[in-house]
């Protein structure tokens, strides 16, 4: 073991740091929901929290809020800013989740209140706890539902150094949350540019300097061969194999392209039996059922792939159109609202190769095509880049909470934290 570290129930911890659990450090209680039926308990000025709010962040506003009538009749605490509190149960990966209050607000019973005592900062709790997720769910209770509790919560061990370093720790990882923050603004910024973008110059509602002149309206068919994909009868899961030709299926159309996840794939007979349904760079491939508007341009890395029978594969003339543009075309919001309009189907949407080819496309000379496309690329571009980065501060975060909240790795000495 390393020099200035101790074996403990809670793991391999400095030799200046002790464990204990939850409930040692903190009063947990639960809250309550008003009855549903007496409208003066509901609408008032009491921000009323539910799991649904409880999502690793700060809250500083509710969906609900009850009223001080509402709050007495009812198990229903008022609780300060600063109070921990954990989602108990919930629909899917809620339980276990953790949040800080930021206004002073009461929770419904789903939530564990978790009120600190002196000397225990509040922000190493939410983190030390926000690493723990995983290993806090598989403490749940069995039964038809897995659920937390308070005795559960109470037990959590928790490793804790002192009041400085606890701060030191909690204030590098909040500022990591910051950058993180901002991040995540600058992209959401950036998409709604890049929307309004696509809505002015793929309508050509504003037009790029040099370009002016009339657009023309040209059907689908008239521009591009629309064909679908093979029957079920051509093609079986059973027919898939490990190594192969890629099928692209409706899963597999992302807002940038064809996302490589879980690829079917099929031998290299199926592939020969199949070419009539080879993809090339520059065909758009759109789904057939359900999600009727979504839709991908296929890039020279999956040229040679396959398309499935849940998909239309339309391969524009290279005359008339640009591929790249009817991508972005295809995104706009008139656009896709207009396949939805057309879509057939009780139970599900679906379009068929008539449906497709009759869909009215406006279109620019190619000229302006290209240009309108090398706008909107550099757009995309400079969103991938963002969101990379986003990708690495987010593992950073992680690798931080790993070091830091064990006590590898020490922000102060321990001569400084008993300072």
């Amino acid at each position: 073991m390393k020099t200035g570290y101790k074996q403990t129930e809670a793991g391999v911890i400095p030799q200046d740091w002790e464990v204990y659990t939850l409930g040692d450090l903190a009063v947990v209680t639960a809250g309550g929901t008003p009855s549903r039926t007496n409208s003066r308990y509901w609408n008032g000025s009491i921000p009323w929290v539910t799991t649904s709010e409880v999502d690793f962040c700060t809250i500083g506003h509710t969906e609900q809020r009850i009223t001080k009538e509402g709050l007495n009749n009812s198990a229903a605490k008022l609780l300060p800013p600063g109070t921990l509190l954990m989602a108990l149960y919930g629909q899917g990966k809620t339980r276990g989740k953790i949040a800080i209050l930021g206004v002073e607000a009461a929770t419904n019973q789903a939530c564990a209140a978790i009120s600190l005592k002196g000397g225990v900062f509040y922000k190493f709790i939410f983190y030390f706890l926000a690493s723990r997720y995983d290993a806090i769910r598989s403490l749940s209770n069995t039964g038809n539902q897995e659920n937390l509790n308070g005795a559960i919560v109470r037990s959590i061990p928790v490793s804790l150094p002192r009041d400085a370093e606890q701060r030191a720790i909690a204030t590098a990882l909040f500022d990591v949350d910051a950058l993180l923050g901002a991040l995540e603004r600058l992209i959401a910024k950036k998409r709604d540019l890049k929307q309004a973008a696509m809505q002015q110059l793929l309508t050509g509602r504003a037009r790029l300097p040099g370009f002016s002149g009339e657009w023309g309206v040209k059907t689908l068919g008239e521009i591009a061969e629309v064909k679908t994909g093979p029957f079920g009868s051509s093609l079986h899961e059973s027919d898939y194999v490990r190594d192969g030709t890629p099928i692209i299926t409706v899963e597999h159309l992302g807002q940038f392209g064809v996302e490589y996840i879980n690829l079917p794939m099929v031998s290299s007979s199926d592939r020969q039996r199949l070419r009539a349904y080879t993809l090339e760079a520059g065909d758009i491939v759109f789904s057939r059922v359900g999600s009727v508007d979504r839709n991908a341009l296929i890039r020279p890395t999956e040229a040679g792939w396959l398309f499935s029978g849940r998909l239309l594969r339309i391969r524009p003339d290279s005359h008339k159109a640009s591929a790249p543009y009817l991508s972005y075309y295809f995104h706009s919001e008139d656009f896709t609202a207009s396949v939805r309009e057309v879509a057939v189907g009780q139970t599900m949407a679906c379009l068929n190769t008539q449906i497709l080819k009759g869909l009215a496309v406006t279109l620019p000379p190619l000229a302006e095509q290209a240009a309108v496309t090398a706008v909107l690329t550099d757009m995309d571009a400079e969103l991938a880049a963002l969101e990379q980065r986003l990708a690495k501060t987010r593992a950073l975060k992680q690798a931080m909470m790993q070091e830091l909240l064990t006590g590898r790795t020490r922000l102060i000495s321990p001569q400084e934290a008993h300072a």
